[in-house]
């Protein structure tokens, strides 16, 4: 499959970005009869106006679109929903509570005082820079669940389920069983690394598992090529080094950027975004001591671009 508009036939279709990496990340749309369905916005407006573009021309169903859903609260997968506006906006209750923390306007403010920031700036103006986020209105969910969703797109039951707390708080799968298609939003990076935000690891390890047990032929990750369930027993096995790997050095009383610097990335070191091993045992070290505090996103970043390379002592 190609970056763009992939057609998985039977009114499926797979929006991939060009990179794996922060930001670029795929969509979906799923149409029968006169309705249709997307899946996810994109981060910034140009690109959403390009992706429902290519959609609309390929597919007429996609001129009106009723539904979207939000896999998830991070900005790559539903800043573009003013968009669409006009649709029914779905998600879970934990994900619509969580977009309104980290809006497209503050993201625009750390871009342009990143020179101000140092070698911080610039490892994030290198992630995020190539994004406009000025100008974006938020657009928050018009209706929201917990659990299980069940929609109809005309003949076809879409099914959503709710997975979170993962990657972030409220993480929904999009199944279409007529379509054997499943959209998994962020629970699935695809030869790039998993960013674990919230947790608990064991939750993200049981919706790997609950993938891998779908009948399903396409599964459209949040980021990365398609795949199949060998793709998804990668992640899993990813998530299942790092929490076995960062619980000795737990127990033996390294602090988790030790931990993080430590840990031999074996199997996953062509991965890209090696570094967001800082975040993962941050977060698995906040499970394993059973406590509420959550380590400042500076901080973190701080830690990531330390392992990618950038001076940040200085």
């Amino acid at each position: 499959m190609r970056q763009g508009l992939n057609d998985l036939g039977n009114g499926v279709w797979a929006w991939l970005a060009h990179s794996n990496s922060w930001g670029w990340s795929n969509a979906g749309l799923i149409v029968d009869g006169e309705e249709s369905l997307l899946v996810d916005t994109l981060y910034d407006l140009q690109l959403t106006g390009d992706m429902l573009s290519h959609m609309r021309d390929a597919e007429p169903r996609a001129r009106h679109i009723e539904t979207v859903v939000n896999t998830h609260a991070n900005g790559d997968h539903c800043h573009g929903n003013e968009l669409v506006s006009d649709a029914e906006i779905i998600a879970s209750a934990a994900s619509a509570l969580e977009m309104s923390e980290l809006p497209p306007e503050t993201m625009a403010a750390l871009i342009a005082s990143a020179g101000e920031m140092g070698e911080l700036g610039r490892y994030f103006t290198d992630c995020f820079g190539q994004f406009r986020f000025d100008g974006i209105a938020l657009t928050p969910p018009t209706r929201t669940f917990n659990g299980q969703l069940d929609l109809q797109v005309g003949d076809k039951p879409v099914h959503l389920l709710e997975v979170g707390p993962a990657h972030t708080r409220g993480d929904v799968l999009v199944y279409s069983p007529v379509d054997r298609t499943v959209f998994t939003g962020d629970i699935l990076f695809i030869e790039g690394t998993p960013i674990m935000w919230q947790g608990p690891v064991g939750n993200w390890i049981k919706a790997c598992r609950l993938i891998e047990d779908m009948d399903v032929d396409h599964i459209v990750p949040g980021h990365g090529p398609l795949t199949d369930k060998r793709g998804v027993r990668q992640v899993r096995a990813y998530l299942e080094y790092i929490r076995d790997e960062a619980r000795q050095r737990y127990d033996a009383g390294l602090s988790a950027f030790d931990a993080a610097r430590d840990i031999d990335l074996r199997d996953f070191d062509a991965w890209s975004d090696p570094e967001r091993i800082a975040v993962n045992v941050d977060s698995l070290y906040r499970e394993f001591s059973a406590t509420e505090s959550v380590t400042d996103i500076f901080e973190l970043f701080s830690r990531m671009a330390s392992l990618a390379g950038y001076d940040t002592a200085n």
